[in-house]
């Protein structure tokens, strides 16, 4: 979640100020961390007529309580209007989804074991107010019950926009808005050079990535026969601002070519003490060049634009990994590791670049429709999916073994599903299986340990 910084109110007139945006956020390698974000999908866990259930805002057991929980223990609560739509906990924040995705976005740590200390923790605090609200967090990338149409909207202005507007530009993003859940890491970079190939690389394997942690088969109440139905919602839910960027493959001044591309990308907003649409197509380049209803473009407005692209890279003032979907803790823990190895180790970077540095632009779009469905049996080239996969999680250990070797071992979960070829998804199929058609038994299955909702 973004949340807005009005001090950057300076205006801006040019292009060069934008791209000098990316420029100034470079950093040195000895100051370069990780930070991870997650999502999580809440659903009532009792009484039984209603385990599945997702939750409301508002009511005794809705995901304000879950606020004031926090609130009750220290958060500051982030308000619009006279709602809690996020809580700051020193480096932490706590921050609400559309339709009630509970999101952690952590504190860039330089040793990814701190993460996962941290991790448990919260998920320890999280866990006090699951068992007084009865409510249950899934280890899942989508809702599994129900339709969106049962899926309550959180009160908030952005989404309040937005909601008018996916319907617009595709067919799936009102699905993407209420009912998906990611986990994403941040990673910052030196200079142009230094992002461009990161960026490079990500975007080399991102559907490598988009396979290993698959854990979204289950869509209202029965499996959907994919690997990752996020993934897939993702591939029409705004191609204007979504998905694969072909420059990323060919350009090496990557702040230049970005700046050009989410300059021509339609705006959702700006924001002047509350959210104001703006009308249907008005880009960032014309919004700069002519205003817009008496406001003028400033660096905040552009770091607002920034975070309403949704690209599989996403470049700010450090690069997001996004093409994750959210499952178990130790997979929510295991990413940020295998970035770090991979992108933060030149000799890992270039030979997991390499992995599929033959294939075509074409071919790499053609490969992510396919992976959402099959996951590792996807083939890119004479390869599978899962062969890469192997190939890319020794190529991530290898690079994490020369710049964090004691966070090697966090990286057993994803080795497990690259040697296994059995992924989250597939296990959670066998869950679901295993409890067809009881709705409280499946909630218990899906919840993460420690946060079924159940008391005692």
């Amino acid at each position: 979640m973004h949340l807005v910084d009005e001090k950057d109110a300076v205006p801006v007139r040019s292009r060069d100020e934008l791209i000098a945006f990316f420029v100034n956020a470079g950093k040195p390698a000895s100051a370069w961390r990780v930070g991870t974000e997650h999502e999580l999908v809440g659903v009532l866990a009792t009484p039984p007529s209603e385990a599945g259930t997702a939750p409301t805002y508002e009511g005794p057991r809705g995901i304000k309580a879950v606020f004031d929980h926090f609130t009750a223990r220290g958060a500051t609560p982030v308000m619009e209007g006279d709602h809690a739509i996020a809580l700051v906990r020193g480096e932490e924040q706590l921050t609400l989804e559309p339709g009630g995705q509970f999101e952690l976005a952590s504190r860039p740590v330089d040793d990814d074991r701190a993460f996962a200390s941290e991790l448990a923790t919260y998920v320890t605090q999280l866990g006090i107010a699951s068992r007084e609200l009865g409510i249950a967090w899934l280890s899942t990338g989508f809702r599994p019950f129900g339709s969106r149409a049962d899926v309550p909207w959180m009160p908030k202005q952005r989404y309040d926009v937005m909601r008018a507007y996916m319907p617009t530009v595709g067919s799936r993003g009102l699905d993407m808005m209420l009912r998906t859940a990611t986990v994403q890491v941040n990673l910052d970079f030196a200079d142009e050079a230094d992002a461009a190939a990161k960026l490079r690389c990500l975007y080399s394997v991102t559907s490598i990535v988009t396979a290993l942690w698959a854990s979204s088969p289950i869509v209202e109440d029965k499996p959907s026969g994919y690997q990752s139905y996020r993934a897939w919602i993702w591939r029409d839910t705004d191609n204007a601002r979504a998905g694969l960027l072909p420059f990323v493959f060919d350009r090496d001044d990557i702040f230049t070519a970005y700046t050009e591309w989410a300059l021509d990308v339609p705006m959702y907003f700006v924001y002047r003490n509350g959210y104001r649409p703006v009308p249907a197509g008005l880009t960032f380049r014309t919004y700069m060049r002519d205003g817009w209803g008496g406001e003028h473009a400033t660096i905040a407005d552009w770091a607002m634009h920034l975070s309403t692209l949704f690209p599989d890279g996403r470049l700010k003032k450090f690069i997001e990994v996004r093409g994750a979907d959210c499952g178990s803790f130790e997979m929510i823990a295991a990413l940020a590791p295998m970035m770090r190895g991979m992108l933060y180790d030149p000799s890992a970077r270039a030979a997991a670049t390499a992995l599929t540095a033959g294939m075509t632009f074409g071919e790499r779009q053609q490969l992510a429709d396919e992976v959402p469905l099959r996951g590792l049996a996807a083939r890119a080239g004479g390869h599978t999916i899962g062969t890469l996969a192997r190939e890319l999680v020794a190529i991530a250990r290898d690079g994490l073994g020369r710049v964090a070797p004691a966070a090697v071992g966090l990286l057993a979960p994803v080795e497990e599903i690259a040697t296994s070829g059995t992924t989250q998804a597939d296990r959670i199929v066998a869950l679901w299986q295993r409890h067809a058609g009881d709705r409280p038994a499946l909630v218990q299955a899906l919840a993460h340990p420690g946060l079924d909702g159940l008391a005692g």
